[in-house]
């Protein structure tokens, strides 16, 4: 059981899918729940169990077929890995008890889909090799743009064209720099390519580099990095806030993607291209979150402005992949964990100040108001204190820890007075929007307050999610010890290449 142990968080949502499209879950929306959610939890069970087997044992090579690296198509589960394995698997079990509440029941389909999106990312994170990243892209993006449509009406759909045809484009372009890589290296394995980059020479070197920017070009577009990042707003804000909660993590794999590839291909060891991505990133990190800050001053709803947050936190995570550095990729962890759980909460409590303020939803205008204004006033609140970065929750650790990264570095006089800014920006922003949703009203006097009181099932979700940022806190000294330890593994490059080819641990 142990040696297929990282395979597990593949397998399963994949036969979850399957049992559930077949009947009685096909047929039968209870009885889909429950199995649905019994799936979810040994996914989520599983991928605990994986990342502390990790944690204790060091890197585990999963060779599928019994053909290891380079030749066989390997499964790579280290510390990163398992990190975001395990985020994703507790995301998914969140948005699927979420449902449960009455979303699924507007699309048969919502649970298989969901799992087959968790397959796709789960997938992405754990594979040893660049073409299977394009595999497993292509399977959570298949199920994205069915999930994009579930509940769908007309704005559903141009949003849904959009982003369909940016990703069939970013997926040729994905091809063709796998195309000139492997022409160039014989191979996709991260490892072993990782092996034979500094040996090129010649025009090589010049191919290998057009290919590892042209991936630069899919790991931005993937991830909405400024230029490619203007399908995120209007995509997430015009999904349904149950299915944006759980694309919070989707952008995170551009970024994995980024960081594995830029770190250990094209990092420290590759010769004639070593941190040949570093200059374009900066910059391009600096401009996605001035970008982004703009875009939630500028948002008229609370579903677009928390789009517009998941963009300024993937530019601060680029920023923090420039780096090159083990601190900076422990403190690009912590912050990854932090921005991607509070964004999913975000974007469920739009959903029930939606629904409790009638005809104005989450629209920033003076409305109907709250029917829970207290429950989900505070809530609000936490949420608001946690993206901004004040103490006592995970934000403040996250952005101190991001400052004394940065603060040493080259660009550290540009990216200091953007982040900060930025900040402040994002705590008027929000500030204003709690203001205009909880306390301005049309008609004080003929208010009708008499609307639907949340399900307790999605209340509970909401304040898990954001119970999780005071935990990062509680249990700050492990968890960054883990971080740590996650971007020393990542780092060392050798000990990697080791555990992958040879099949050591």
């Amino acid at each position: 059981m142990i040696q297929h142990l990282a395979s597990l968080p593949i397998l399963l949502p994949m036969l979850a899918a399957v049992i559930l499209l077949l009947p009685p879950c096909g047929k039968s929306l209870p009885i889909r729940r429950i199995a649905s959610s019994i799936m979810a939890i040994i996914t989520f069970a599983v991928s605990v169990l994986l990342l502390l087997h990790v944690h204790n044992t060091g890197i585990n090579v999963y060779a599928i077929g019994n053909w290891s690296a380079p030749f066989g198509i390997v499964l790579v589960a280290d510390m990163l890995s398992t990190l975001l394995v395990a985020l994703t698997s507790l995301l998914g079990l969140g948005v699927i008890l979420y449902s449960c509440a009455g979303d699924d029941a507007k699309g048969n389909f919502f649970h298989p889909l969901v799992h087959f999106l968790v397959l796709g990312v789960n997938g992405a994170f754990l594979t040893g090799d660049l073409f299977n990243v394009f595999v497993f892209f292509e399977v959570l993006l298949i199920a994205s743009y069915s999930l994009l449509m579930h509940a769908g009406d007309k704005q559903n759909t141009r949003a849904a064209l959009q982003y369909v045809i940016l990703n069939l484009v970013g997926s040729s372009v994905f091809l063709i720099g796998l195309g000139i890589l492997y022409g160039v290296l014989g191979t996709l394995n991260i490892a072993d390519m990782a092996l034979k980059v500094s040996q090129l020479s010649g025009d090589d070197v010049y191919l290998a580099k057009a290919g590892g920017l042209l991936l630069l070009i899919v790991f931005g577009l993937k991830g909405a990095l400024l230029p490619l990042h203007l399908w995120l707003p209007n995509t997430y804000a015009s999904a349904k806030p149950v299915v944006a909660a759980l694309f919070a993590i989707m952008t995170k794999v551009g970024v994995y993607a980024m960081l594995r590839v830029y770190t250990v291909i094209f990092g420290e060891q590759a010769g004639q291209l070593e941190h040949m991505a570093q200059p374009w990133l900066w910059g391009l990190a600096i401009a996605t979150i001035i970008v982004g800050a703009i875009g939630v001053m500028a948002a008229q709803d609370l579903r677009k402005l928390t789009a517009n947050l998941v963009v300024v936190s993937v530019g601060t995570l680029v920023a923090l992949i420039a780096l090159q550095n083990v601190t900076a990729t422990a403190a690009l962890l912590y912050y990854l964990v932090h921005s991607t759980l509070v964004c999913a909460a975000l974007f469920l409590l739009a959903d029930l100040i939606a629904t409790q303020r009638g005809k104005v939803g989450d629209r920033l205008v003076a409305g109907r108001a709250v029917t829970q204004p207290y429950l989900l006033g505070g809530c609000f609140i936490i949420a608001v204190l946690t993206v901004v970065g004040m103490p006592p929750l995970s934000g403040f650790v996250g952005k101190v820890w991001i400052l004394k990264t940065t603060l040493n570095a080259q660009q550290a006089w540009l990216f200091w007075p953007v982040y900060l800014f930025a900040s402040f920006v994002l705590l008027v922003a929000l500030s204003r929007a709690g203001t205009t949703m909880f306390w301005e009203r049309k008609d004080k006097k003929n208010e009708n307050t008499d609307g639907e009181n949340a399900h307790p099932l999605q209340v509970i979700i909401i304040v898990s999610l954001l119970a999780c940022s005071p935990l990062m806190v509680i249990f700050g000294g492990p968890i960054t010890d883990y971080m740590l330890g996650a971007a020393a593994q990542l780092h060392d490059i050798s000990g990697g290449i080791n555990a992958v080819i040879r099949g050591g641990a």
